[in-house]
């Protein structure tokens, strides 16, 4: 059993944990890519607020993403969900501007840049926990990393933007990479697959290795099965129990189930009352591996991964006594 560690049971490699399986072996190839440009801002340790299992807090800056569109458009209530996420115990704040949800559309460049401006601006100025840049575009990247950010989480994995890896390289940043099938205005038009966790799993290996191979330093990747991103029910379950096969992977593992669609297939509930499902599910992520919870109620899972880890040292105890 997992007791509040994804890597329990496996060897450390430079202060990070690797798996046995074959894919471990690209979690070695750490910092073979020196140097950065002296004009941009270089991010000195990208991943110091990874304490794992710990709780990613979202901040959706649009109007229409698929639990909280628009509450945070305005200036002053972007900044404030950034304090609040600090203060509710997230380690790190990922900040979006473009839905991701299945069915979204796009959003130009510029807009997604204006959107985000208020909470660049309170990442330079005020007391806010550490932050990720959910975005597809280097150039928003860039920006965000400039301002501050120490994570970029791209869903399309470096594909979308072919100056992505680049960005995060030169900046050493750390970046996650996701699974996607198709994109997002498509990707739940009956998605297939012959082995869904083997497909993942590979998908995630071959993005790693474009990563390494762009100069992103090994330490600085996580991965991300993507869950409910081109995925049925039925493939998001299994993702979820086999998730010991993506941790194999030798990267910290990202999850993020929050208040999913999947939960309304499972349970009936609107989106409003999927709480008691994400947790569940988040809980067995990290039993199964998980490193970090992408959650937009970050209090609850941060209670409830606390008291999940409480109940496993205390087990621990018992065994050693």
């Amino acid at each position: 059993m997992l007791i509040c560690s994804p890597y329990n049971g496996r060897f450390a490699l430079n202060g990070w944990e690797v798996g046995s399986a074959p894919h471990a072996r690209r979690a070695r190839r750490l910092t073979r890519f020196a140097g950065a440009t002296a004009t941009l801002r270089v991010v000195a340790a990208p991943l110091e607020w990874l304490d794992a299992p710990c709780v990613m807090g979202i901040l959706n800056v649009t109007p229409d993403s698929f639990f909280d569109g628009g509450r945070y458009l305005e200036p002053d209530t972007a900044r404030e969900r950034l304090a609040q996420i600090g203060r509710d115990g997230a380690a790190i704040c990922d900040v979006g501007a473009e839905s991701s949800r299945p069915g979204a559309t796009p959003v130009p460049e510029e807009e997604e840049l204006r959107r985000l401006g208020p909470v660049f601006e309170a990442m330079r100025n005020g007391v806010h926990p550490p932050v990720s840049i959910d975005t597809t575009k280097a150039r928003v990247a860039a920006a965000a990393l400039d301002a501050g950010a120490v994570l970029v989480n791209d869903i399309t994995a470096g594909r979308g933007d072919g100056s992505m890896l680049a960005v995060v390289a030169e900046r050493r940043a750390a970046f996650c990479v996701m699974h996607m099938l198709g994109r997002p205005e498509t990707m739940q038009s009956g998605p297939r697959y012959g082995d869904v966790v083997s497909e993942v799993v590979d998908f995630l290996a071959e993005r790693a290795d474009a990563a390494l191979a762009a100069g992103v330093a090994g330490e600085r990747l996580l991965v991300d099965p993507g869950i409910g991103f081109g995925k049925t029910l039925a493939h998001n379950l299994r993702l979820l129990r086999e998730l010991d096969r993506v941790a194999a992977l030798g990267f910290p593992v990202v999850v993020g189930v929050s208040r999913k669609s999947m939960f309304g297939e499972l349970l009936g509930r609107a989106p409003q009352e999927r709480l008691g499902g994400s947790i569940g599910a988040a809980l067995r992520a990290v039993a199964e591996g998980a490193s970090v919870i992408r959650a937009h109620d970050v209090a609850p899972t941060v209670d409830a991964l606390r008291a999940w880890c409480a109940i496993g040292r205390a087990e621990q105890g018992v065994r050693s006594e």
